[in-house]
């Protein structure tokens, strides 16, 4: 299929978690943008609309008939109808890779009840510390390859304020009329793709911890490659 994968990382970390994966498509000869998020939080909220302006800024440079594949990690995943609604061109499908799933209509709420407490008692004057320091050590150390992987991934790492998790997301009606998938790796995800099949979506499995792509980005951009071959391109 023609069409250019557009990589989206989680707001709570950077690019550089997509830039392996990016590296193995580019070298399949596939059209790559890796868009950056660094500084959504920068004006007040509602920050939903920031992402997705960043988001079609930088895909802007590519050809305006080119259609777009949306893959999107982790939190980014909610952001998926409103960022396939402000591209401009077709959306050949959205693929979520351990990721979180807007709702079908309504607005998506960033985080459940749970973890908004969790946040607020980690927060200092409305700030949340980098994401990886909100988990054990013993938690967070195998989900690198090594530490030069660690240390680059937090040196991208924003501080978020907790109002970036206290807002709904607004759903179009319709976003998922194009083909989705869900690529799953960790088992904290495991109920989510079980959601994503019931929505009749294609699920796949490569097993692995939260940031698979950066321990195994050949196996990760074979499967998003394969996935997406099964979508046809939009008439439009």
């Amino acid at each position: 299929m023609d069409a250019a994968f557009v990589l989206v990382h989680s707001p709570s970390v950077g690019p550089g978690t997509w830039g392996p994966v990016a590296a193995r498509l580019t070298a399949a000869g596939a059209t790559v943008v890796v868009p950056s998020l660094a500084g959504v939080a920068a004006a007040p909220a509602p920050f939903w609309p920031r992402v997705t302006e960043l988001v079609a800024e930088q895909v802007a440079a590519l050809p305006a008939d080119l259609p777009v594949v949306v893959v999107a990690h982790s939190n980014a995943g909610l952001f998926v109808p409103v960022i396939a609604g402000a591209l401009g061109r077709p959306v050949a499908g959205c693929l979520f890779v351990d990721a979180a799933l807007p709702e079908r209509q309504g607005t998506t709420p960033v985080a459940t009840p749970e973890t908004l407490e969790f946040l607020r008692g980690i927060a200092v004057d409305g700030i949340l510390p980098p994401w990886t320091t909100w988990f054990e050590e013993a938690d967070v150390a195998p989900m690198f390859p090594d530490r030069a992987a660690r240390e680059a991934m937090e040196a991208e790492q924003p501080r978020l304020p907790l109002a970036y998790y206290e807002e709904r997301i607004p759903v179009p009606e319709g976003w998922d009329g194009q083909p989705c998938g869900y690529l799953l790796f960790a088992p904290p995800y495991e109920e989510v793709a079980h959601e994503a099949a019931a929505r009749g979506w294609a699920v796949e499995r490569l097993p692995g911890l939260h940031l698979h792509q950066l321990v195994d980005p050949d196996a990760v951009a074979a499967c998003i490659l394969a996935m997406a071959a099964t979508w046809s391109p939009p008439s439009s």
